[in-house]
């Protein structure tokens, strides 16, 4: 954010603002920018679900509130603001009030952490897909939490099955992840991405050499995120809600909050694993050729990455809805079963020819483009 950060030094200066000012204010805007998009992602995402299942199912979704219905999100978002928070009387009230709390600050750290260009990147480690990977899990220990502690059965079943769902499904997820650190020889979000530069776009990407491990990726996600057909955890056909059940008000707001914003997020983080994040898919931005100004094009490119990753990762969220809108939901076994027999040896098979395509590349696995 080095480029990023000079220009507002300079934009300061030049207004006759002293530049400790910038100093202190530069790494708070990024976050405040990520808080605001991250609501507005959220309202966004779950009118479109709501729209794209009344079309698949031939319903007509919402369309009372606002017009073509684009204000019943906002409704709802109120009337859970304005809702009584109900603590049970014999739960742990400091437990039960505390899991929303942490299912939430996760998401908000692996928010900063994505790429989304090549200058703004707010939390850039060496090793920030080890970090996504735990920070991404964490959110089924406050699950868990939040079941126990409310004393209700339906809600620690709920719980119990979404500890049992993620961690048979995080160890397929952690083999595809080490496939694509093999590739790109690196565990840097931005370097995963940089790696899949090719001067003919797609053909660069990740997906074609690992399309085995983008599919185990993508079904892995499901379940990390408690989607159908992996939705056990809230069956609400056998469990009421499952593990939030007892919760209302602004407690079940932010689970809820969190549920979509982990959704953006795993979307996001699959199109930076397998198809080449903020690069273009024409192998060349579109700003260079259609603005002959230097300093305008440096600046539109960074706009440009940031679109390409986000419609990438609408195309996921896309699928995910899709599916949730076809497929029934699995039952407890077969989910398990799904996971240790099939996934988990596939993961295995993948990583390994992963390891000999690199080897035979000699370094390169997109020398020849």
């Amino acid at each position: 954010m080095n480029y990023l950060y000079h220009l507002y030094i300079e934009f300061l200066l030049n207004h006759g603002i002293p530049k400790m000012f910038g100093d202190i204010t530069f790494f708070i805007l990024p976050f405040c920018i990520i808080a605001f998009a991250l609501l507005i992602v959220v309202l966004g995402l779950v009118l479109a679900e709501r729209k794209l299942l009344g079309w698949f199912t031939q319903r007509k979704g919402p369309n009372r509130v606002g017009w073509w219905g684009l204000l019943q999100t906002l409704a709802d978002a109120f009337k859970l603001l304005i809702k009584e928070n109900i603590t049970p009387e014999k739960s742990d009230k400091f437990l039960f009030n505390l899991a929303p709390i942490l299912v939430f600050v996760p998401v908000m750290t692996v928010l900063c952490m994505i790429p989304y260009s090549s200058e703004f990147t707010f939390v850039n480690t060496s090793t920030n897909v080890i970090l996504y990977l735990l920070l991404a899990a964490f959110p089924v220990l406050s699950i868990f939490l939040g079941g126990w502690a409310s004393n209700n059965k339906y809600s620690l079943i709920g719980a119990v099955r979404a500890v049992a769902q993620v961690l048979s499904y995080e160890i397929p997820m952690t083999f595809v992840v080490l496939s694509v650190i093999v590739l790109a020889s690196s565990m840097n979000l931005t370097s995963i991405t940089l790696a899949q530069y090719s001067r003919f776009g797609i053909f660069g990407w990740y997906l074609l050499p690992c399309v085995v491990g983008f599919g185990i990726m993508f079904i892995c996600t499901l379940a990390e995120l408690n989607r159908c057909p992996f939705d056990l955890p809230e069956a609400e056909s056998e469990l009421i809600c499952g593990y939030n059940t007892e919760y209302s008000g602004m407690r079940f707001a932010l689970f809820y909050l969190s549920e979509y914003a982990l959704l953006f997020v795993s979307s996001v983080f699959l199109a930076i694993m397998f198809l080449g994040g903020y690069l273009s898919p024409f192998g060349v931005y579109l700003s260079t050729l259609l603005v002959n100004d230097s300093f305008m094009s440096n600046i539109l490119i960074y706009f440009e990455q940031a679109f390409w990753l986000i419609l990438k990762s609408c195309l996921i969220i896309f699928a995910i809805i899709w599916i949730r809108a076809t497929l029934p939901r699995l039952a407890s076994f077969d989910l398990l079963k799904f996971s240790w027999t099939i996934l988990l040896p596939l993961s295995i098979f993948n990583l390994f020819f992963m390891v000999i395509l690199k080897y035979l590349e000699g370094g390169a696995i997109c020398a020849l483009f």
